[in-house]
């Protein structure tokens, strides 16, 4: 199985900020999360997320969360990671129907991923 399927995550950028500014920028934010509103003031508008029908309901929105936090839970990345791994080693052989039905696994993980995001209203769902 090639190396390139695994996406590696970009490190995060930490800023220190003294009490003032930091309260300054929670002012100018304006209730969006500070991450959102120091990238929109960097790079300009950000996306909005996509609205599919109608909005859930607080129940669904808890449904959602819960399925998205099980998903995270249940170890499918990390299963699929060593599964590469052993793929990349020779400790597994793999045959082109079998890395094609890990390729589909991976996809089909990363699409629930991006569709549970995307119906929880937020922008990661966007991304691919």
């Amino acid at each position: 199985m090639a190396a390139h399927i695994i996406k590696r995550r970009v490190p995060p950028f930490s800023l220190r900020l003294s009490p003032e500014e930091r309260k300054a920028l929670k002012e100018a934010a304006n209730g969006l999360p500070l991450g959102t509103y120091v990238r929109s003031r960097l790079f300009g508008p950000l996306p909005e997320p996509v609205q599919v029908g109608r909005a859930a309901t607080n129940g669904e929105f808890q449904l959602l969360a819960k399925l998205l936090t099980e998903l995270g839970r249940s170890r499918l990345s990390s299963n699929v990671n060593q599964l590469a791994k052993a793929a990349n080693t020779g400790t597994l052989p793999v045959g082109p129907e079998t890395e094609a039905e890990l390729r589909s696994a991976c996809s089909d993980i990363a699409v629930m991923r991006a569709e549970l995001l995307t119906a929880l209203g937020t922008s990661k769902g966007l991304r691919r």
